[in-house]
């Protein structure tokens, strides 16, 4: 499955849950994470989306380091069956994930 499909349907997943899941561009600051999620109590986790497959590039180990150095929730989604498991972990009171 695509990185875009897996990313499309997590959107779905937390919109349909009521959270937001924002597309997170930062110019001038490569490799940060695909995506912000953030629940409907104000818990907000940054998402990197990868195919079962996929791997990161060190520019995106080194981002979300920098992050996590911060005390951010910073998350690595691989693949379809992942993204469940992480909208169920973070919506566990939200209907079953499609």
């Amino acid at each position: 499955m695509k990185e875009s499909t897996i990313e499309s349907r997590l959107v779905r997943m937390v919109r349909e849950r009521g959270g937001l899941c924002y597309k997170f561009v930062s110019p001038g600051n490569p490799g940060v994470p695909d995506r912000i999620v953030i629940t409907p109590d104000g818990r907000t986790v940054y998402v990197e989306l990868k195919t079962e497959i996929g791997r990161l590039a060190n520019i995106q180990r080194w981002q979300i380091a920098e992050m996590r150095k911060r005390g951010a929730d910073v998350r690595v989604v691989k693949g379809m069956d992942a993204a469940k498991a992480f909208v169920k972990e973070v919506f566990p009171d939200g209907v079953s994930p499609a």
